[in-house]
Formats: structure tokens, sequence, C-alpha cells
């Protein structure tokens, strides 16, 4: 089976690894701090804390901002469930907006008229490492006075009219989960500017307190601490990311270039103020359900693109829906994403591209 997508790990990682056991430091110390500077010098932002995971880093950025109970947060109806459920984790509502039928992320002509007395934020995603239009966005924040949050899980490496994803509004979160374009194994990141944010950030994952050893806690927090051994590997997949970000930019050129006569296989739209790092290769198809079938059975792993927020069973009974979204819905039905690991051999990416010409001949 050629898997649609997996991490590139060896010796380099073992390396790193090696490290902490030398040094007996497993939990955060001197690595996690030398990883934490490395993610604030790809992003440009002036502070890194590093966290447990994604979904626990959006909650810390909620909750330093004191969004809570009866509160509102906008986030896109396509993305994966974690953007919602750290709303949720945090007490307040995530309230569904529709998507761009080009770039897959939030729309911003449809935000305006989901804002309500109790909308405290607005939650873009950049999807499968494409930037949202954070000019629209902001633009619409500021005239609200709103927050911003970016999930820029999927964007590590992405930059949007030559700024880092993430770095625009308030705060951002970056993931290293183990399919992302580097990887921790779990771990997440959350990225600012803002010195008084990051300080309650930092509180909010160390048991609300300001450094670790002592035992007198001023604020509540939680325990969301990263590991020595988790910045180990990501210190490895850093040194990595050019490579990492251009072959799988050269995996994107040649799907394209292979199979842009297919009428019915169609390739992404990229914003051209957006330099994307190809976290998947995706395509709109026309046939999805028989495409994905004919390929896994011939020992090809495609994924299809994240279940609309507003049709999960988790939330039928939980978050009043009266909306419809018919963008969401077509997009999640057309969408698929192709085999595009960094180890993905030459040999292999053409056997896909060959039984996709293969099934739509």
């Amino acid at each position: 089976m050629i898997p649609q997508v997996q991490p590139w790990i060896n010796e380099e990682e073992l390396n790193e690894l090696k490290r902490i056991i030398d040094s007996t430091f497993v939990t955060e110390h001197a690595l996690t701090e030398e990883f934490e500077n490395m993610n604030k010098e790809l992003t440009g932002a002036k502070y890194a804390i590093a966290m447990c995971n994604g979904t626990a880093a959006l909650f810390c950025c909620l909750k330093a901002l004191g969004i809570g109970n009866g509160d509102e947060v906008i986030v896109p109806d396509i993305t994966f469930i974690a953007t919602a459920n750290s709303v949720i984790l945090a007490g307040a509502k995530p309230v569904f907006c529709e998507i761009d039928q080009n770039t897959f992320c939030i729309d911003p002509s449809k935000i305006e008229e989901l804002i309500t007395k109790n909308t405290k934020a607005i939650m873009p995603v950049h999807l499968y490492g494409q930037s949202a239009d954070m000019d629209a966005i902001l633009k619409i924040a500021y005239k609200n006075n709103l927050y911003v949050v970016e999930d820029a899980a999927q964007g590590v490496g992405v930059k949007f009219n030559g700024r880092h994803a993430g770095t625009f509004g308030q705060l951002g979160v970056l993931s290293f989960y183990g399919n992302k374009i580097i990887t921790t194994g779990e771990g997440g990141m959350v990225i600012t500017n803002d010195e008084v944010l990051a300080k309650e950030c930092y509180r909010l994952k160390n048991h609300g307190r300001d450094r670790k050893g002592i035992f007198v806690h001023e604020h509540v927090g939680f325990n969301f601490s990263f590991t020595e051994m988790q910045a180990a590997v990501g210190i490895a997949q850093m040194k990595k990311l050019s490579k990492l970000a251009e072959r799988k930019k050269e995996i994107n050129r040649r799907y394209n270039l292979e199979l842009k006569n297919i009428k019915r296989f169609r390739e992404v739209y990229i914003d051209e103020r957006c330099d994307p790092v190809f976290w998947f290769t995706s395509f709109l198809s026309d046939d999805t359900d028989a495409l994905e079938k004919y390929l896994f059975d011939n020992g090809i792993q495609t994924r299809r693109f994240f279940y609309p927020l507003h049709l999960q069973p988790c939330y039928k009974n939980v978050i009043n829906i009266n909306k419809e979204f018919p963008v969401s819905e077509r997009i999640y039905k057309q969408g698929i994403s192709l085999p595009s690991s960094y180890t993905l051999k030459d040999e292999e990416q053409q056997f896909v591209i060959e039984k996709i010409k293969e099934f739509y001949s």
C-alpha cells in the first residue's frame, strides 16, 4: 500500500534523542527552548510556547483572551474537528461559517452575517497548507472589534503576503502531529507578538505558574507541557523543513502536470498572495467515491477532505445549526488527497498517476 502521507524520520532524529539520554532531562528544558527558538526564527513571532498538542494550544489561546461561557467564535465549516472542539472546551460556542469555493478556507464574505453581540473572535484555518485571506479577515475583525486566533496547524512554513501563517492575529497555533509537515509525534506551538498573552498562555499550560519548580500558584492552570523527547524530534525535523517543503512542491507540480488534461479531475486553486507548503496534494473529482475505491484496490491510499462540521454527528444535539452550507458539502464530496509524503518514490508517484489515468479512461 502506498501511504497517503507519512513522516520522514531517520538517524537525524535518533541523534537528537541521544542528547536527551545523555542529559537525563526529559521534561521541558534546554531542547524545548531550542525548538521554541527555531519556531520564532521560522515565523518571525516574538514568542513561541510549546504545548502537548495543537488542541490544547488553541484552548489556551482562547482562555488567554478571556473567551468562555456565553461567547461565540466563528470557525470555518470545513476543518479538522479540533478547531471547533477547542472552542467548546473553552466553554464558548463555535459558529460555523461557509468556506471559499477556491481556497476551501473560511469565506470572509460570509463572516459578518454571523457576528452577534456574543461574538468574540474569528478562528481562520489555513487549510491543507494554504493561507486563509488574512487581509479580508483582519479588516472584518478590526471593524467589529474581534480577536483573531489563527489555526495554523496545517500551516508550518506557509506565508501570506510574505508573512508566516499564524502571525497576523493576536495568537496563532502550529501543530506537529504525526502527519503534519514536520512532526514531534504530538505537539503544538502558540505563537504571538504580545508579551502579556504569551505569559498568560505559559501560565495556563504550566499549572498557573510563571515558572516551574515553585508550589505557590497565583492562577488556575493546567498541564499541557511539552517534553524534551518531542523537542529532540522537532529540532531534527525543523532542520529538514526546507527539503520537506521543496519535495512536496515537486510532488504537487508533477501531479498537476501529468493530470491536467483530465476534465473530471481538477487541480486546486492557489491564491497568488500565498506561498503554500503542500501538506497534502489535493484535487477535486466528479467521481470521488469510485476513484477512492479504485485506487485503494490498486494499493494506493488516499484521503477524503475533512467532514463538514455542521454534519458532524457529535454536534447534532449540542449546537443549533439552521444554516445551509452548499459549498462545504460540494467540496467535501469532490475533494481527494493523493499520496504526497517526502518519502514517496518517483516510480510510486508515476504508478498513482497511471492508475488515475486508467480510471478515467
